[in-house]
């Protein structure tokens, strides 16, 4: 389960963000990559927009409950 405190700092503010816990596997920018992006330097993920439509929500959720480290989470403010 994904830990706020534990966010990674390049994720834009908002309910969505992608802890450290990641290991890079693609999965959530293949499925959303519109909202998720990679640092090339740290090789972690990141939420690089929050979703807005119903479309682009639906789309993250997805990609939350596809992650393999359940590192991405839905909790932030």
């Amino acid at each position: 389960m994904a830990t706020f405190a534990e966010r990674t700092p390049d994720n834009v503010p908002g309910r969505y963000y992608v802890d450290t816990t990641c290991i890079d596997c693609d999965q959530c920018r293949v499925m959303a990559p519109d909202l998720f992006a990679r640092n090339d330097d740290t090789g972690l993920t990141f939420v690089s927009r929050q979703p807005v439509t119903e479309d682009e929500l639906s789309l993250a959720e997805e990609a939350l409950n596809a992650c393999a480290t359940a590192s991405i989470g839905n909790d932030g403010v």
